[in-house]
């Protein structure tokens, strides 16, 4: 007993002796180099509309596409075709919930969940795509309420939608209303983690891990959203002409880079993720968090900001919702990349198609945000 403690006392004493190791000189202070400043100053985002020497609009999304995937480094293998297996199925109040794994990839199959309304279709379809949270233990169990899973994920899940959602699934919500829905894990979570459990500092060693294979998991994740589109598009229930996307947080991201880079989009709505990087790497706002592998795409930022990616969504109708108290997110950020945004949908006639917004909440998405979300894809799709 003596020698376990003893044992313990040492460990203890190395911990707090290695997190007191400073050296006078140093070059990076909290998240960021000291130099950030100098770096912001350097990013002159030659490719963005506007800046860039193309002037016809459609010339530049092509080439603006092709420079994103070029950041995007290797896609996955696709598979020969969407292998759909049914896992488990039940009936719902107006709706069908589907519980499926789909072969996105030669390398992977992709566990989600899909609702189908009661009725003859073929439906509008709504690609939902879940947020991150720093919590990877579930996924598309954020979006639609989960069956046919052990009690503790379903507990889970309520505790989540209860806090982010203000306790309404969007899902489900939408579905209700006469969308087919379709949420997918995306990879480190939900059934996409690691078998040793859910381990949040493990995702960027796993992300840099990744990188050494010349991917990037970033990237995987909206490759798998691009593909997942096009699997909901093949469903008998979808009008594959109405097919939009939403999400809140790290899903607000994925819901204008996938509307960025898809066709198959027809309108896409963004809750509480959009900001320009003058604001979101600095120290300015005091945040403790400032970018992340999750949104992190090798180089690209040396050619567009966030809003001229989100941009090459234009003409498409799109929406956008920041909270004034999001402090993820501070409002300057999100009202001056809304502005550049605005700029390029004036440009193409189609200012009208591009919703912007600052509410009255933090970083949220609760049951006023989301049927404002719904009336905005009963409009558009």
């Amino acid at each position: 007993m003596k020698k376990k403690i003893y044992c313990l006392l040492v460990m203890l004493l190395v911990c707090v002796t290695l997190t007191a190791q400073k050296r006078e000189q140093y070059e990076f202070y909290k998240n960021l180099p000291k130099y950030a400043e100098e770096l912001i100053a350097d990013l002159d985002y030659p490719m963005a509309w506007g800046k860039s020497k193309i002037k016809n609009f459609t010339k530049w999304k092509k080439a603006a596409r092709a420079k994103v995937f070029e950041c995007m480094l290797t896609p996955p293998p696709p598979a020969d075709s969407y292998e759909m297996k049914v896992v488990a199925e039940e009936q719902r109040d107006g709706y069908r919930a589907r519980k499926i794994e789909i072969r996105l990839s030669r390398y992977y199959t992709v566990p989600a969940l899909v609702l189908i309304p009661d009725g003859k279709g073929p439906f509008p379809a709504v690609n939902l795509l879940h947020d991150h949270g720093a919590h990877l233990y579930i996924g598309k169990e954020k979006m639609i309420r989960p069956f046919a899973v052990e009690e503790e994920v379903v507990k889970d899940a309520d505790a989540w939608a209860d806090n982010l959602y203000e306790g309404q699934y969007v899902g489900d919500f939408l579905a209700r209303h006469g969308f087919v829905v379709f949420s997918a894990d995306a990879p480190m979570w939900g059934e996409r983690g690691r078998a040793e459990g859910v381990d949040r500092s493990k995702y960027d060693m796993i992300a840099g891990n990744m990188m050494m294979y010349g991917v990037d998991l970033s990237a995987y994740m909206t490759y798998d959203d691009i593909s997942g589109t096009e699997f909901l598009a093949t469903m008998p229930e979808v009008d594959a002409r109405r097919i939009g996307c939403m999400g809140c947080s790290m899903g607000a991201y994925r819901a204008w880079m996938l509307s960025a880079l898809s066709d198959r989009i027809k309108a896409g709505a963004s809750v509480c993720w959009m900001v320009t990087t003058d604001v979101q790497m600095t120290w300015k706002y005091g945040r403790s968090e400032n970018g992340g592998f999750a949104n992190c795409l090798p180089g690209l930022r040396r050619w567009m900001d966030y809003p001229h990616i989100a941009s090459m969504a234009c003409p498409k109708p799109m929406l956008f919702i920041n909270g004034s108290k999001d402090k993820l997110f501070p409002v300057p950020g999100a009202e001056k990349a809304f502005g550049i945004m605005h700029e390029v949908w004036r440009s193409q006639g189609a200012d009208d198609r591009l919703t912007t917004e600052i509410w009255d909440i933090p970083h949220s998405c609760g049951r006023q945000v989301q049927a404002k979300v719904l009336s905005f894809f009963q409009e558009n799709l």
